[in-house]
């Protein structure tokens, strides 16, 4: 296993408890800031939540990624308005539940595949975010489907976004591997 991004720019990372907490709360925050954020794309607006959720999970590695993925939902289900509208168990348990708890098993994956080196080229990037995707959209779809039928959420909740997702992946694949490259010169 080699180190994750984070250890590798910011050294403390590997050993210090108190960096890696730092690395959590600061990557809630992100998360947080990220649902708030609208950016205007069609057919829907786009927020870069999704992209901040797999860049967690790929610069954090898997332990810290699936940390500050479930601190997020701790902090949501206690009321704390970090999800895009609204708090509370009842909306992580609404509508959306299935996509916020799939970010917690993608920062986890992501992370893992990371550390193995898979984020490094831009191929290997483009597979760790369809991992990604495929592990936020699955659960997220799945649980929409049990609200309101599966034909439903395919329409609603899935196929609206493809062209950000494509978007969001082409992004990370074009700049992590370069932030690695930048890092180890």
């Amino acid at each position: 296993m080699q180190n994750t991004l984070a250890q590798e720019i910011w050294p403390l990372a590997r050993s210090s408890r108190m960096a890696q907490a730092l690395l959590v709360v600061a990557g809630t925050v992100l998360l947080a800031a990220s649902a708030k954020v609208q950016v205007p794309f069609w057919p829907v607006p786009m927020t870069m939540q999704t992209f901040v959720v797999l860049l967690l999970g790929i610069a954090y590695g898997p332990r810290l990624g699936f940390i500050t993925g479930a601190l997020y939902l701790v902090e949501g289900a206690l009321g704390l308005p970090v999800f895009a509208k609204g708090a509370g168990m009842a909306y992580l348990m609404g509508p959306t539940g299935g996509y916020l708890f799939g970010f917690v098993a993608a920062m986890g994956i992501c992370g893992l595949l990371a550390q193995r080196g898979w984020t490094q080229t831009v191929l290997g990037m483009v597979g760790v975010m369809l991992v990604g995707q495929i592990l936020i959209f699955g659960p997220g779809v799945l649980w929409l489907g049990a609200v309101i039928g599966m034909d439903k959420a395919i329409a609603l909740g899935l196929t609206p976004f493809i062209a950000a997702e494509v978007f969001k992946i082409a992004l990370a694949a074009a700049t992590v591997p370069l932030v690695w490259r930048a890092v180890r010169h």
